[in-house]
């Protein structure tokens, strides 16, 4: 028997290797296919997994919180108030409210009144609109209901700071959510402003900017186009008529475009104070789709003509009274603009203001070239009597004027009895509401609803929270839905506020001769500081100092910092803070008395030396505020202030403290 040959058994050895290690590398090839293939399978898992994160995030962010509340919102005022264009509701967003401490508080809630059921509720989501004021909404029953809304204002507790928003959301009717609709091209931040809706547009206009210190009016007309989801601003040349900038004014959709009426501005010129001006004139933006050949037409055209035109009135025609603080509501069944109320301002000096205020019914016909009619209430036929010509004339009483110096009047009002004026329980009049500014009207079918306003006595403000209604088509009487808890305080109770405020303006006046008096003497016998010498050497400066750009900013921040301080200053800090536009004279002449304390405090020193280190003490403050101020006066200049206003401004944080913030 032949052996093996020892060469064969090595290669087959080597064979065997090597066909085990492919099996092995097969075995590992395959665990490693089904290792990615699971490992692609829970990839696929953690996908779907990021994907169900998102969603309940999303859900979690825009979760919708309903509550039954007890009545209509709280007092506030700069709220919107609209119909809903998909069902008989009023929606209400947003507001702000002044407490009597000088409190600003803004508000972000939702709420929607149904009057069958007479019901209030509150809607409160993660993802809403941030809180604000003098905000614009408009109506589209356009996906099953929506409310646009841009804009208002924001400020901090104190009114230290203001914000204008310049954000744009859409408010979902059917699911109560809100969504912000993002865009590159938008409208400037704003408040006061208006919007419309016009076919498959958002019409806005106006408005103000106002970041402290002016209020800056507009003018500018955009477009967002509800099927593109994009904002365009129209231009115009300057040849071409167009309303002035202003604020607060009515607009109001037709079919063939929009109506313009009113509205409130400030005419500011350098070294003069600020005037409010009331506007009267009505214009009609006309709005046509252009169609013309549409199919050749280059999608860069614009597909939208626009043109302003003013609406004359004949001089012989009934309108309101002049005034502001009053916006129309439509009326779309009888194509009519509602306006209730308003505020005329009546400047009559320097330092008054005289106002009345209204609570009058008008309507405006937007068709043709438009007409004013006023809706009075009508008087109920008397059931008791047969009709006859003559009508029973209710005497008007006028009181007396008690402030009459002459004897006779007097003994004959003592005398004289006004006549008594029987009132009628049923006499629709007595259903009126206040009379008030800046009411929220909307109109659902034939119904007026109004709620809430501003009205002012004295020197008062009262911010109402009262809810009525009125039916247009029969206009017999207003029904008061909510009464406002509110006491308006009586003439009594304000003219005796107004004598003891001029008894201690008296004393003060008497306080100050007396002191005025002792410190001339005190003048007469003693030297006066060098004041004037100093004084002119702070004025010359430091001519080596030179800002660099970031140190000019941060003065910039502080100087805006130092002007919203302002309000919250004791009486000691604004004593001893010198004011824009005063000298270091005029700032020691006022606060000598301060420092002479406080140089006695520390030195004990007394007669010519102590007023010499109150001086020092209160020149070095001087040195220490005066870059700020020199900033601060930059700002105020540019805003058209002079010397005395920008005094008066540092000193209270108003140059009029009887115009109201409302009056924007």
């Amino acid at each position: 028997m032949a052996k093996k040959k020892p060469g064969n058994s090595a290669a087959a050895k080597a064979a065997k290797k090597v066909k085990a290690a492919q099996k092995v590398e097969r075995t590992t090839k395959k665990k490693v296919g089904k290792q990615k293939k699971a490992e692609d399978e829970d990839s696929d898992d953690d996908l779907e997994g990021i994907l169900e994160k998102l969603r309940v995030e999303w859900e979690e962010a825009h979760k919708v919180t309903e509550e039954l509340a007890d009545g209509p919102p709280s007092r506030r005022a700069n709220a919107t108030l609209t119909a809903c264009p998909t069902g008989n509701n009023l929606w209400c967003i947003g507001g702000e409210f002044f407490s009597e401490d000088g409190k600003a508080y803004f508000y972000s809630d939702v709420y929607r009144y149904s009057p069958e059921k007479d019901e209030w509720r509150r809607f409160v989501s993660p993802t809403c609109p941030g809180p604000r004021s003098a905000h614009a909404v408009a109506a589209s029953p356009a996906g099953g209901g929506k409310l646009f809304l841009f804009g208002g204002e924001f400020s901090s507790l104190h009114q230290n700071s203001f914000h204008h928003y310049r954000d744009f959301w859409a408010f979902d009717i059917q699911s109560h959510t809100w969504d912000r609709i993002d865009t590159k091209i938008r409208p400037s931040a704003r408040s006061g402003h208006r919007m419309a809706i016009w076919k498959h547009y958002i019409v806005l206009f106006g408005g103000f900017y106002d970041p402290g210190i002016t209020t800056r009016y507009l003018n500018d007309l955009w477009l967002f186009d509800l099927q593109e989801y994009k904002w365009r601003q129209i231009e115009f040349r300057e040849t071409e008529l167009r309303p002035s900038p202003r604020s607060g004014f009515s607009f109001l959709p037709t079919p063939e475009g929009i109506v313009l009426h009113g509205g409130y501005c400030k005419e500011y010129t350098k070294g003069k104070r600020p005037v409010g001006v009331m506007l009267e004139d009505t214009w009609f933006l006309k709005l046509t789709l252009n169609t013309t050949d549409s199919v050749n037409t280059k999608s860069s055209s614009d597909p939208l003509v626009v043109k302003w035109e003013r609406r004359k009135r004949p001089s012989t025609a009934y309108a309101p009274a002049l005034r502001s603080g009053c916006t129309m509501t439509l009326w779309a069944a009888k194509n009519t603009g509602i306006l209730f109320g308003g505020v005329t301002d009546e400047d009559t000096g320097e330092e008054t203001l005289e106002s009345v205020f209204w609570n009058d019914l008008n309507g405006y016909q937007i068709a043709g070239k438009g007409k004013w009619v006023s809706m009075t209430l009508k008087r109920p036929k008397n059931k008791g009597k047969s009709g006859g010509k003559k009508k029973n004339q209710v005497p008007v009483y006028k009181p007396e004027d008690h402030g009459s110096d002459d004897d006779e009047d007097m003994e004959n009002t003592t005398t004289q009895q006004p006549p008594v004026v029987e009132v009628d329980p049923d006499d629709p009049q007595l259903t009126t509401p206040l009379p008030r500014y800046n009411a929220m009207l909307a109109v659902l079918r034939n119904t007026l609803y109004i709620y809430g306003g501003i009205f002012e006595k004295g020197k008062k403000e009262y911010t109402l929270d009262d809810f009525y209604s009125i039916q247009l088509d029969k206009l017999e009487r207003y029904t008061c839905l909510k009464e406002s808890g509110i006491v308006i305080a009586d003439d009594d109770d304000e003219s005796s506020e107004d004598d003891e405020e001029e008894d201690e303006d008296e004393d003060d006046t008497d306080e100050e001769e007396d002191e005025g008096n002792q410190d001339h003497m005190e003048q007469e016998e003693q030297e006066n500081p060098p004041v004037l010498a100093d004084e002119a050497e702070l004025e010359q400066g430091d001519p080596e100092l030179e800002l660099t750009v970031d140190e000019q900013a941060d003065l910039r921040l502080k100087a805006t910092a130092f002007m919203g301080v302002s309000k919250e200053r004791s009486p000691e800090e604004l004593l001893s803070t010198p004011l824009p536009g005063e000298t270091l004279a005029m700032f020691y002449a006022r606060s000598r008395a301060f420092w002479a304390q406080k140089a006695h405090a520390s030195t004990e020193n007394q007669g010519k030396q102590l007023r010499r280190d109150g001086f020092t003490l209160a020149e070095d403050t001087y040195k220490t505020y005066k870059p700020i101020l020199k900033e601060v006066e930059k700002i105020l200049a540019e805003a058209g202030l002079d010397e005395e206003e920008m005094r008066q401004r540092a000193a209270g944080g108003g140059v009029r403290a009887e115009q109201s913030r409302n009056r924007r």
